[in-house]
């Protein structure tokens, strides 16, 4: 074997797949190249260009969940935004019209602290400044933010309308709002309740289910004694030798002490516990919970324990009434050491007085009955303060109704006059650096328990408490009157508010009906089922109003057309700021004094300005129909998995509440960013990552690639190691694209063969893969799962082309002539490859799919005006998959045996090697005869031999029946392709190359003559 004498430089004369003056490569610049594409994006309209080219077509409607315009983006923004751009650009390039108006949420507490922040710094408190004045500034602060935060979403690749975009501090969107607020009114849903709700002593104000997040709190715990006092009705008493003594109706409420004595003496001097977990609710207390199911008895404290640091506040001689299963470890948290068991207890029996009994809480306090009471744990009794619980509201009113629940604690979460002793003190401490920590009213409350002598034990406990969402401080539960919307009113053809949501989350598409997950339809389904009442009002000054007006004589709300139009076109002129500019008189008109009717001044839960939007944005706010312009295939709602009880959640039931349906058909839920170590970011940690910084240092495609390659549903974990990962699949999938520009270089229809049978079993192949990847594709993004659409790319591109069809098939491309058959058909399926790859990459890596695009066919707009080719099914090719397959399994044998041949100095280039390859299968044999095997393995010859092959030949052990000697090639080495040949053969006029590059040499110098 030896190389061909010196002869003709070749190199020219080969058809190497480059680009002059490379356009394309593969240090693509993503940093620098991006913000251009972006301005040029901006320059050409390519979003209204996108409108007017897809006006006929099929609308799918996707609506922005608005971020809130308040500071800089961050990592989890992107993360949204871009999984949104994916719905968009998919929907669009599979035929859909699919437009994106992004939206902004401006109202609400952040912007009305950092207002209400500067305000104080030039002296002048929140109570000081007009509401319109103060309300402006809340506007000019979220408006500085706005164009801010467009930009950086702009830099993400995201494609909208930008010029257009919405938000609900708009004038007409405060007008829709108010007026979706008023067709509620007129279903009589909304109602003013006085109950217990959650309120925030720091933001004073009332917060809903879904401001709500439960951190780790540490509470005092505290076992506290009410007195047993008197006798109820139907008293049944023990008697003295243990039998049971049936008094009747012996006592009203509140009877005498020396009834008790004489009826029941074991109980003479007894108390009740209860144990409780805010002892600042102590004075709120108006009963005490038992439940019907538990067993009771009477225990006497017999002695205490001895040795203590502290003197403990229970006596020898003390009886307590406990269940029987808790009074074991309530005794011992009092430190007694011993006990008896007197009697049984019947708990419907007593009446009780109050610890603070004669220092202004001379009242009875009732024995009731309640399903909410378990053993579990505490005393078998729940301390009962309607004014500070939910449990405790529902029991007072079933028996009393709302008459003697008392207002304890004002906005500020300080103690009113209904508090006795305790006026002024606050719960939660509203200043300085201890802002959100436990206030005075705790300790002063269990001191003056002490005092009395009513304190048994106390002690401290970690728990999951409701904190706000926003403020992250605790909050209370407060009685106040709110204004509510019925969930469970019937008022549409008999079905409740909560029905029609119901029956709308079983309609709507969770991602159950796409993929069968049903944790989205369960959690949301578990949220409607479980909800109370939607809480809709707010003591805060930056919002929407609740503009009505309640008639001061009998709490009704004014419902009058003419009102509501003047309010709707006052706001439509001048925002909801009029409400607090404009006299109640210019509202109410002639037939109605302004004297005899309430102006509500609270302003909307900011869910609700949210959960409008769908009327103002993808729907008419004109009319109550959704959507006015084309009935669409679908309606599409897409944000992270709090949603469930945010932006998803007031949706659902503002539309259903108007319109009887929910606003969206399909809905998409994300997880949260992480660190790489599943560690929530946080600035304070300093393991954020910031999109701006990914944009800068890497390009934001790396980013775009990360998401699509994630499990969006999971929480996505971000760091150095995964954007790495995603630089080298980006460096991998740009290579694949470069190859194939360089490829098809000069390509033109005239060289294109017809893709039919007659084509090579390589190109058949090729496009059933095509077709098979296609199906892919297309399934992965209309069901949102980017990540099998994306990972049937990547794929495709390093398994089946780099991997095998490029490397088998660049010998033909560089070497053939450029008329052969195998050359022609090569470059038609590359055409077809690039056309689909460009589409089907286009929604992920925008940029750079419009750089390959552009590259090839600079006459062109965008790549992003394409749909997706139709891939036709002709192109599906079962023999052709089920023979390459064979044949790459038997290659793996040939390609190991190289590797290790190179290995051992045998040979140096796979050309070297003529294998000899065993095949004991007939059938394998027979189609590795039938087709160019040497080709296939990149050798210069190949002898296919039936038999299982000597021992020492080289094997893979999951390829039966193959088994590969390699053998030095023979002949010369040719000058050009650098295959060996029999130098025999060679054309006379070009002696040191084969036939097949003699012939491809010959058309090129006549091209030239």
């Amino acid at each position: 074997m030896a190389d061909a004498p010196a002869g003709r430089d070749y190199r020219e004369t080969v058809f190497l797949p480059d680009l002059p003056g490379d356009p394309f490569p593969l240090r693509a610049g993503l940093p620098k190249k991006e913000p251009e594409r972006v301005k040029h994006w901006a320059e050409i309209g390519l979003y209204h260009v996108l409108r007017k080219q897809a006006a006929a077509r099929p609308k799918v409607v996707f609506h922005d969940g608005p971020p809130y315009a308040n500071g800089p983006i961050h990592i989890g923004h992107a993360e949204n935004k871009i999984l949104k751009d994916f719905v968009v650009r998919t929907k669009q390039m599979a035929g859909f019209d699919c437009d994106y108006v992004p939206g902004w949420d401006c109202h609400g507490l952040p912007i009305e602290w950092k207002v209400e922040e500067d305000f104080r710094k030039q002296g002048r408190k929140k109570s000081e400044v007009p509401a319109v004045e103060f309300r402006r500034a809340c506007r000019e602060y979220a408006d500085k933010w706005i164009p801010l935060q467009r930009d950086e979403f702009r830099r993400l690749g995201i494609e909208a309308d930008w010029d257009k975009y919405y938000t609900t501090m708009s004038f007409e969107a405060e007008a829709a709002i108010a007026r979706e607020f008023l067709r509620v009114v007129r279903t009589g849903l909304v109602y003013r309740g006085s109950k217990p709700v959650m309120w925030s002593p720091v933001e004073r104000t009332s917060l809903a289910e879904a401001e709500v997040e439960y951190q780790e709190k540490t509470s005092p715990t505290i076992w506290v004694k009410f007195p047993i006092v008197g006798l109820n009705r139907n008293l049944v008493a023990p008697q003295d030798d243990g039998r049971s003594l049936d008094l009747g109706r012996a006592s009203a409420l509140g009877r005498a002490a020396a009834e008790l004595n004489e009826a029941w003496p074991s109980l003479v001097g007894a108390t009740v516990v209860i144990w409780t977990t805010t002892p600042w609710t102590i004075p709120g207390n108006r009963a005490v919970s038992f439940s019907a199911s538990i067993s009771y008895g009477l225990y006497e404290v017999e002695s205490v324990e001895q040795g203590l640091a502290f003197e403990p506040w229970v006596n020898g001689g003390d009886k307590l009434v406990l269940a029987d299963k808790l009074a074991e470890e309530v005794l011992r948290s009092a430190k007694a050491a011993s006990w008896k068991r007197v009697t049984d207890v019947d708990p419907r029996d007593l009446v009780l007085a109050h610890p603070f009994r004669g220092h202004g809480y001379d009242f009875d306090v009732p024995l009731l009955d309640g399903d909410h009471v378990t053993d579990d744990a505490g005393t078998g009794f729940v301390h009962t303060a309607p004014s500070h619980g939910a449990d405790d509201f529902v029991i007072w009113t079933a028996n009393f109704g709302q008459e003697g629940i008392p207002f304890t604690v004002d906005e500020e979460g300080r103690y009113t006059k209904e508090a006795p002793m305790f006026e002024g003190l606050e719960v939660i401490q509203l200043e300085g650096k201890n802002l959100g920590k436990d206030g005075p009213a705790n300790k002063a409350v269990m001191d003056k328990l002490i005092e009395v002598g009513a304190l048994l034990a106390r002690g401290q406990l970690k728990h999951s408490y409701p904190h706000s969402w926003r403020s992250k401080a605790p909050l209370i539960f407060r009685n106040t009157p709110q204004w509510f919307i019925a969930l469970d009113k019937p008022y549409r053809d008999g079905k409740t508010l909560r029905q029609i949501a119901l029956d709308e989350i079983d309609r709507v598409d969770w991602g159950q009906k796409r993929t069968g997950e049903t944790k989205d339809y369960n959690r949301i389904r578990g949220m409607i089922e479980d909800r109370p009442d939607w809480l809709v009002s707010r003591q805060r000054a930056w919002g929407v109003p609740l503009p009505i007006f309640v008639k001061k004589s009998d709490g009704s709300i004014l419902q009058d057309d003419e009102v509501d139009a003047r309010i709707f076109a006052a706001m439509k002129e001048g925002g909801a700021d009029v409400w607090w500019a404009t006299p109640a008189q210019d509202f109410l008109g002639a037939r109605h004094k302004a004297d005899e009717y309430e102006k509500v001044e609270d302003i909307l839960d900011v869910w609700f300005d949210s959960g409008s939007t769908h009327a103002f944005v993808v729907g008419n706010p004109e009319a109550p129909t959704r959507p006015s312009f084309v009935s669409p295939v679908s309606t599409i709602y897409l944000e992270g998995s709090d949603q469930h009880r945010g932006w998803f959640h007031s949706s659902l039931l503002e539309s259903c509440a108007t319109r009887g349906k929910a606003p969206y058909d399909e809905v998409i839920t994300h997880g949260f960013t992480m660190d790489e170590k599943g560690m929530k970011m946080s600035k304070s940690i300093g393991n954020t990552i910031e999109p701006q910084k990914i944009a800068e240092q890497n390009g934001i495609e790396i980013l775009r690639l990360l998401i699509a390659s994630a499990e969006y549903g999971d929480d996505l974990r971000l760091g150095k190691v995964m954007i790495d990962q995603s630089g080298e699949m980006y460096r991998k999938l740009r290579n694949t694209l470069r190859y194939c520009l360089g490829a098809l270089r000069d390509f033109d229809k005239s060289e294109r063969v017809p893709l039919n049978h007659d084509l090579p079993l390589l190109e058949r192949w090729l496009l059933h893969r095509l077709h098979e990847v296609d199906v892919a594709v297309r399934k992965g993004y209309e069901t949102y799962q980017w990540r099998g659409a994306l990972s049937a790319i990547v794929e495709f591109c390093n398994v089946d082309l780099s991997a095998f069809y490029v490397d088998v098939r660049k010998d033909a491309l560089y070497c053939d002539a450029p008329n052969s058959l195998r050359r022609r058909a090569c470059r038609t399926v590359l055409d077809e490859t690039f056309s689909r790859l460009t589409a089907w990459l286009a929604p992920i890596m925008p940029f750079t799919a419009e750089e390959a695009w552009l590259t090839r066919f600079p006459e062109q707009v965008s790549v992003h005006l394409r749909t997706f080719p139709q891939t036709p099914d002709a192109w599906q090719d079962s023999f052709a998959g089920e023979e390459v397959a064979k044949l790459r399994e038997a290659r793996a044998v040939v390609t190991g045996a190289l590797e290790v041949a190179r290995r051992d100095k045998v040979i140096g280039a796979a050309l070297e090697a003529a294998p000899r390859v065993f095949v004991a299968d007939e059938g394998l044999r027979a189609a590795l005869q039938a087709v160019d095997f040497a080709e296939l393995c990149i050798t210069s010859g190949i002898a296919i031999v039936e038999g299982e092959g000597p021992a020492d030949a080289f094997r893979l052990a999951d390829v039966k029946g193959v088994a590969v000697v390699i053998e030095r090639a023979q002949g010369v080495k040719c000058a050009r392709s650098w295959k060996y040949f029999d130098p025999a053969t060679a054309d006379p006029r070009y002696p040191d190359i084969t036939p097949r590059d003699a012939e491809a040499v010959a058309a090129w110098d006549a091209a030239r003559a």
